[in-house]
């Protein structure tokens, strides 16, 4: 249920209410037991901060964005079937299977995620020094960590405070609650 959301704590909370009573009550533990165990065994991902971006860079800037767009034969061989069963009219199906508008900043996030695993914060600082393609990994080590400050532990903290921050992590978002990209966690 807690799927292609970014939810804050007290809305985590009803969520976990609604649950536990649709299913008469047969949760023994506190919700916030449960929502702990799931954090501690990886299924669930936590950011913090003083601010709700705060939060949200916290949460996105060590993951890797990795794409899940389907490729354009998929999508009409899914959107056929469904018309021809009649489950959807034509225009639902146009609707349905019609690509959105991207920003530029999400169309960058998507370019970059497609050529490397890249965590939000690798795509902020791709993004500041106008890197628009990394076609081998000695490239994105030059590019990313090829000053002498930037590390893989301090890149986050680093790129915080860039002009492209806020701009990049608001698409990584809104690309991850439109349910293009999924996350991984990347262990360093």
């Amino acid at each position: 249920a807690l799927n292609w959301r970014i939810s804050k704590w007290d809305d985590i909370s009803c969520q976990c209410d609604k649950l536990a009573s649709s299913l008469g009550g047969c949760v023994a533990r506190p919700w916030d037991a449960c929502v702990n165990r799931l954090l501690i065994r990886g299924l669930l991902v936590s950011g913090c901060g003083e601010t709700e971006f705060d939060a949200l860079y916290d949460l996105l800037s060590s993951l890797g964005v990795i794409p899940t767009n389907g490729s354009a034969f998929v999508r009409g061989v899914s959107a056929a079937k469904l018309v021809l069963s009649r489950r959807i009219t034509m225009k639902q199906a146009m609707k349905l299977f019609h690509k959105d508008r991207r920003t530029d900043y999400e169309s960058r996030v998507m370019r970059l995620a497609h050529q490397a695993l890249l965590s939000t914060a690798e795509i902020i600082k791709c993004v500041e020094q106008d890197v628009f393609s990394l076609p081998s990994e000695r490239v994105l080590m030059e590019k990313v960590y090829g000053d002498s400050e930037t590390t893989c532990q301090n890149i986050a903290s680093m790129m915080k405070n860039s002009r492209s921050s806020q701009a990049v992590t608001l698409a990584v978002a809104n690309l991850y609650l439109r349910q293009q990209i999924i996350f991984e966690r990347i262990s360093t």
